[in-house]
């Protein structure tokens, strides 16, 4: 089944308890804080139901479902897969990062290799191997929180003042388990139908009660999440906040005050080494990070066509250093496409027959996003200057008699309207200067983790044996001299 975005709105409205200054949030679809990034959800759903040829897929039980869900078995796979991806991306700009199709990813990954989960006990496969159909059948929107709270990082969950910082089994019941503790960063959780929870970091000896994996629903009795500031709620307008109004889909503090989850939601439980084993021996972490890059590329593209537009409205793309700046930031975004595709085009596959991206392009990808994105925004203002300065404070200022004429006079370019430059320049600031673009700036940075993460992944994915073997080639050819009488060839 493909559900409609009325249908999401309607599922999303279930009595969960969302706080945002110091208030509960009584409907998430209504709330100003919520409203924008609810409605671009609802959005991509209607995409998928009225693109259903190209968003949609016959799964193994004959029904009908969201890409999203997919499971590559061929390279034609995997590029419908990636093309789904692409058309919901650009209906966000690449600006929502943790839209349904990233932890869908996810479990795509967990259903492709359920053995992994059955080191735990048989019952957990089948836990997989169910919840995987139930969210592909109701096309569910789940986000996910994979990383313990920021109290002391020297020390391990189970080491810290408070045991249950981080979540953790508190008990364990005949049907089930409570947990206790909190997790961040719950991106788009207050919008999504279901929480799956684990941990990304290295857990260490001692935190077994730490290591799991589950789902939860978002109503769940005892679950509570609080919400950072929100970019979207005061906001006078989409023409004078265009991104924020639209794209802000929140991060969050997530709660576990005695949340009891059923056995049949539990992936994993107190082991550490399957904690780890979900994410990297199932392609798991591959299909969510391919989906990143399939959104980050679109973002990419998205801020070039900015800075194009900026170039040509203020008439410098005829000045060489102008077109040295652009040809500069199109290269970078080429390459960053070029490293998706060919992650794509050198696909690999495992014993399941599953059809996965080159870890080596991918990761090669992920290892640079903290460096690109911040080189990519700061050309921006370069080219931009001082235009983004010189706009009215809202459009209240374009329509009030007493101001108008005068923003229609002084603030516009040669055959562009001020209403166009000022549209276009507002634009501009919420990539790069409003607290909007302020935020994407910091989470591109730590997207998956602190730099040294990111370089990790590309380090241990890029497999030297044939750069290596390279080197080791050319060196057997030639020999150290043995006496000083012989030639140099």
């Amino acid at each position: 089944m493909v559900r409609t975005g009325a249908k999401y709105l309607e599922a999303i409205k279930d009595n969960r308890n969302i706080y945002i200054g110091g208030e509960r949030v009584e409907d998430v679809t209504t709330h100003p804080a919520f409203k924008g990034i609810s409605q671009t959800i609802a959005g991509l759903y209607d995409i998928s139901c009225d693109e259903q040829e190209k968003m949609t897929y016959i799964t193994e039980e004959g029904t009908i479902a969201n890409k999203i869900y997919m499971i590559p078995k061929s390279l034609d796979e995997l590029r419908e897969r990636r093309e789904a991806i692409q058309k919901w991306a650009k209906a966000t700009c690449g600006f929502v990062g943790r839209s349904p199709d990233h932890v869908a990813g996810f479990l795509a990954g967990f259903m492709s290799k359920p053995e992994v989960f059955a080191r735990g006990g048989e019952r957990f496969k089948e836990n997989v191997i169910n919840f995987y159909k139930h969210a592909r059948d109701n096309d569910l929107y789940l986000s996910y929180v994979i990383i313990p709270p920021q109290t002391d990082r020297s020390k391990a969950s189970h080491e810290q003042e408070n045991k249950y910082t981080a979540v953790g089994v508190y008990e364990e019941k005949e049907n089930g388990i409570i947990v206790r503790g909190s997790q961040m960063l719950g991106t788009g959780s207050a919008v999504s139908d279901y929480i799956f929870v684990s941990c990304i970091t290295p857990l260490r000896p001692g935190d077994e009660d730490h290591a799991l994996s589950f789902v939860v629903p978002l109503n769940a009795p005892g679950l509570k999440l609080y919400s950072r500031p929100s970019f979207a709620a005061d906001k006078p307008s989409s023409y004078d906040y265009p991104l924020s109004t639209k794209f802000d889909e929140s991060d969050a503090l997530v709660v576990f005050d005695d949340v009891f989850i059923p056995w049949e939601h539990v992936f994993v439980y107190r082991n550490i080494d399957l904690v780890r084993a979900q994410f990297h021996e199932t392609p798991a972490h591959i299909y969510g990070n391919s989906q990143a890059q399939i959104r980050f590329v679109t973002k990419l593209k998205f801020i070039l066509g900015i800075a194009r537009k900026v170039a040509s409205m203020n008439g410098i793309d005829k000045f060489p250093q102008v077109q040295e700046k652009l040809g500069e930031l199109a290269a970078v975004v080429a390459s960053i496409e070029g490293m998706l595709l060919a992650s794509e085009y050198e696909y690999m596959t495992d014993e399941n027959g599953t059809v996965y991206p080159n870890r080596r392009f991918l990761y090669g990808v992920v290892g640079q996003q903290d460096t690109i994105y911040p080189k990519v925004i700061h050309m921006v203002r370069d080219l931009v200057g001082g235009g983004v300065l010189q706009v009215p404070a809202s459009y209240k200022d374009m329509i009030n008699p007493e101001t108008r004429d005068d923003i229609n006079r002084y603030i516009k370019s040669s055959g562009v309207t001020a209403e166009e430059r000022v549209k276009l320049f507002k634009l501009a600031w919420d990539v790069i200067g409003s607290e909007f673009g302020g935020r994407h700036q910091q989470y591109e940075l730590f997207y998956n983790g602190a730099p040294f993460v990111t370089k990790g992944y590309s380090f241990r994915n890029y497999r030297f044996d044939e750069a290596i073997q390279m080197v080791d080639q050319f060196m057997e050819s030639y020999q150290m001299p043995q006496t000083v009488k012989e030639q140099v060839l």
